[in-house]
This record gives structure tokens, sequence and C-alpha cells, in this order.
């Protein structure tokens, strides 16, 4: 995706030093000073990017606060992107959770107030008709993936407005770092359809677009012309969905997966990973699909998505609709899903308790049984919670399960931090330390009477970088819900048999980079199989990864033609 030889460079100067994705700073070599007009401009001293990555380092780890940290790498990123990317991509255990989550969740809450330099696309209902022309003033010429949201459902933290912008940057900035799509080829975009976050409003220095959120057939209208817009622009870019709110993004998962490659990665990336966890759960505890029970605590898109993700990862594994049936239950804000029960969602039916299902085990009541109704009656394996509701998975309940389960496995998926269902510390007391628990947000390891427990994070960035990577290189036609069950899979396998040994049911962060490499293959040689990929079959795909995956560093400049001398 980018070249790793010598680049052939136009600008020179003072503007080659401001060009963000040119720019190697103190690192450019004597040749190249003289050859761009570069002497007097920079100190004498010749940096490499490794003391120069050092040097970013001591800045950062001067900082106290995490707000900061994240300001000052949105700083380095708008001034040397390459740098930027070298240090997230050789510290990413100790960046993610700046870059991502929690702390942009802090950076969406007062991203008004932080912002120093736009990047991306805004796109407001005034450039309904002038889509193509808006795509166009973006800086990159062959964008070939984009991250698109609302900015309704940021996070847990509900309708951040314009803010909400800071998590598509950050979804690409991991993009780049944990898998190696170059960021010349990627593109942020926030469709700022206004808020209905009164804060927001009432704040004086509120930069988005200050409006009631916009609703119903405009809205629609808006996002068919950014999708028409997009593959006017660049034909066959992949769009990713990203905290659109439950309604629109199954709606606009269901519209448009057909019609261009897209996916959403809080249904359908957050269903991969719960599946990879529960996958490598059961690779450690010896089991099978037909041992597991499962509650799912939340019903929203995310909710939904584990449960379409897991009810197929079943099916493919030889259970029946039926058998299925009795191994799936969610639970919502109202209480237990089942088929009786008045008003139910359209997307919920399909997943609905059986009534007589829910009647042989005694939860066909009313009111509708809530979380530790359903735990008690249920006797889960598995408990998985996407509600956004902090402390739901209450120490009764938890308890209940533990009674029932020699080794539950536990997922508090919720995020940021101060949103998870359960602190891992409280799980494992409550269950003796016996469960085996990954969350959402990142915890420190839990330190328990002759054990320590590590606490792997249930992170989507284990799985959508690997999903993206492999749909933009083999050119797919299509995002298939198989091509995130592939990956659900090869996440699962690469967990190491040390971390299953110590309960731990992901990979390292540090390992991000090859389990997303690994997961890109898995999923090209889907696209082939199922005939989705526009590539030639016969294409070697390690090959064809290996080359799509840029590794951050300076490449030799070389004049063009119209860079000359001054004189």
């Amino acid at each position: 995706m980018a070249s790793r030889g010598p680049a052939v460079i136009e600008a020179r100067g003072a503007e080659l030093l401001n060009r963000r994705l040119l720019t190697k700073d103190l690192a450019f070599p004597a040749a190249e000073r003289d050859a761009f007009g570069l002497h007097g401009l920079l100190p004498a001293r010749v940096l490499s990017i490794e003391d120069q990555v050092a040097l970013e380092l001591e800045h950062l780890r001067r900082k106290d606060d995490d707000l900061e940290r994240y300001i000052g790498l949105a700083a380095l990123q708008d001034r040397n992107a390459t740098l930027f990317y070298r240090l997230l991509t050789e510290h990413l255990e100790e960046f993610l959770p700046i870059v991502y989550t929690p702390v942009v969740g802090r950076a969406t809450q007062e991203f008004s107030h932080i912002l120093r330099r736009t990047r991306g696309i805004w796109i407001t209902p005034a450039d309904r008709d002038r889509i193509p022309e808006v795509l166009r003033s973006s800086p990159f010429d062959d964008v070939r993936l984009i991250v698109v949201t609302d900015n309704e459902r940021i996070l847990g933290l509900g309708d951040q407005g314009a803010g909400g912008m800071a998590i598509p940057i950050g979804k690409l900035a991991l993009y780049s770092a944990a898998c190696g799509i170059h960021p010349a080829v990627t593109l942020p975009v926030s469709l700022d359809v206004g808020t209905d976050n009164q804060l927001l409003l009432a704040d004086p220095l509120y930069v988005g677009h200050r409006a009631p959120r916009l609703r119903g057939e405009a809205y629609d209208e808006l996002v068919e012309a950014f999708v028409q817009g997009v593959q006017e622009v660049w034909p066959g870019c992949l769009i990713q969905w990203e905290d659109f709110k439950h309604h629109n993004a199954l709606r606009l998962l269901e519209r448009y997966r057909e019609r261009v490659p897209s996916f959403n990665d809080d249904v359908q990336g957050t269903s991969a990973v719960v599946v990879g966890g529960v996958l490598a759960g059961m690779r450690a505890l010896g089991q099978a699909w037909r041992e597991q029970r499962i509650v799912l605590a939340g019903a929203g898109a995310a909710g939904i998505g584990i449960a379409r993700l897991l009810a197929l990862a079943m099916r493919e594994a030889g259970l029946d609709r039926a058998e299925v049936a009795r191994r799936l239950v969610l639970v919502d804000s109202r209480g237990l899903v089942h088929a009786a029960r008045e008003g139910i969602d359209d997307a919920k039916r399909p997943l609905a308790l059986p009534v007589e299902l829910a009647a042989e085990v005694g939860l066909a009541t009313e009111p509708l049984p809530d979380l530790e109704a359903v735990v008690a009656a249920w006797r889960p394996t598995v408990l998985v919670g996407t509600t956004g509701v902090p402390g739901s998975f209450s120490e009764r309940t938890v308890r209940l399960m533990a009674a029932t389960t020699d080794r539950p496995i536990v997922l508090p998926l919720s995020n940021p931090t101060a949103m998870t269902e359960a602190v891992p510390a409280d799980i494992l007391d409550w269950t003796d330390g016996r469960a085996l628990v990954a969350t959402g947000s990142p915890f420190d390891a839990v330190d328990r009477p002759g054990q320590r427990c590590e606490v792997a994070q249930a992170n989507n960035a284990f799985v959508f970088p690997g999903v993206g990577l492999g749909a933009v290189a083999a050119e797919v036609r299509r995002v298939t819900d198989r091509m995130f069950l592939v990956a659900a899979q090869t996440l699962a396998g690469a967990v190491s048999p040390e971390r299953l040994e110590g309960g731990c049911l992901f990979p390292g962060v540090a390992e991000l980079r090859e389990v997303s490499r690994r997961i890109a293959i898995a999923v090209a040689r889907e696209a082939v199989r199922s005939g989705d990929a526009a590539i030639d079959p016969a294409t070697d795909l390690e090959v064809l990864i290996d080359r799509a995956m840029w590794w951050p560093d300076y490449v030799p400049f070389v004049p063009g033609p119209s860079v000359a001398a001054p004189g």
C-alpha cells in the first residue's frame, strides 16, 4: 500500500518540514538536507527514528494526566505521522488505552476544548447535495478505508455530537499501527447531524453542528448520499460503520452490506471478539458448544450481533436451530427476551427464547424475569455484558452462576471503565478465583491468596484491523458474517497455551500486529473461497497481506523535477 523504496518528493524547505506524512524532522540525513534546502531550518544533529521515539516517550511519560498524553500523541500525529505510528506500533501496550478506550472516551466528551487541528471529513445536513465534492477535498486521492460515525452512541457515553470524531480517528490509528494499513489510504468521517446532548448545545465553544439531531427520512437521505458519494469518488472503498445507535446500526448494516463493502464494528467486530473469547475458554476447559449455556445481558446492537454470531458458530459446529435455542438467551432492560413478550423488537424476535422452552425452565412469568432470575433458572456457563449499566452483574447474580458452573466465563464488556458491569477483582472474589474473566476496558492483574490473575481485554482491536486489512487487500465485494466467524476462530487459536493456563482468554496487546496478520490472511482466504474477492484466486495470500502491511519508517527521498536548489 505504500512504497518501501526511494520516494520522489516535490516539496522542499519549510513546506517539506510541515508535511506530516513526509517530514522526518531531525532525522533528515545530510544529503537530503542538501537536496531539499533544509540547511538552517534544522539543528546540526541528525537523529535516528529510534532516537526520536526515545525523545517522544520522554515527553509523554512526563505528563501525569492521560488526557494530556492523548493531546500529546495527537500533536505528534499532526506534526510527524511516521514517527507517531512508529511510537504507537512499538508501544501498543502502553498507548492503546490512550488513543482508544478508555481515554478516548474523555477525549470525545472534551473534544471541543482539546481540539488543536482538524482531521478527516465533516459532513453536515447542508452538504447532502455536494458530498462527492466534499469528499474530494480530502488530502488523499486513493482512499480505500473509511471509518464513519454519526456520533450518537459513543462507547457507553451516548450522544457526544462532534466529539465522536475522536473514535474514527482512534480506530484508524489502530489500523495503521496494528496491521499496517497506510494512513494515506484511510479517512475518518463524521456525519455531524446535530446532537440532542443539551450540555453540548449549551456550550458556547461547541464546534459541531448546533441543531437537534437529524431523524427520519432526512437522516436516511443524508446517509444514502454519503454512500453514493463514496462509491462515486472511491469505488470499492470499504466503509466501517462506527458508534451508530442500536436501530440505526442494525438498519444501516442490513441496508448496505450487500451493496457496498461495509461492516459495523460494534455489531460484528464485538461479536467476533466475544465468540473468539468463548472459543478460547472452551479450549482451556476442553469443552464443546453442546456443553454451553450462554446469557447475554444487553440486547442492543452489540448484544444482537453477538447472539447472531454465536448462533452461526454453533450451527457450523453441527447444532440444529432447536439445540442453539437451548444454549442462548438474551436479557434486555425490560427482562428476558422471549417469543411471547409484547412489543418485542423485530431485530430481537429471531433470537427470542421459544415460549415452550421458557416455560420448561420456569421463565414464562410476569413480570418478565430479570437477569438474576434468568441466571438462577438458566444456570449459564457463559455470561456476557453489553448493558452500558455499571454494576449490573451483582454479587448475587455472579454467585448464582458460580454455584452451578465450575469455571464460569464472565465477560463484562461495557466501556469505558466506569461503565463495566462488574470489576474483575469482585468477579474473582465472588467465584473463589474460578472464573475466566475478560473485560471491555483494560484492568490490572488481580492478586489473590496464592494466585495472580491476569485480566485479558476483550478489545475489538483484536478483530477489526485484521478484518479490514483482509477485506481491503482481497478487494472484497462484500463483508460476510462468515468472515467474522473465521476471524473469531483465528483469534481463539492465537491465544498461547501459557496464557490459557493462566486464565487469559485473549492474546496480549503486544501480539496485536501478528494476530491482525493472521486474521487478515484468514479473512482474505474466506473471501476467495466464497467468491467475494476481486483478486485472482491463485494469489499467494500470505505474500499479499505481508506486502500490504506498512512498517512506519523513513524511506530515502529523491528530489522531483520541480525541486531545484534556489539560485
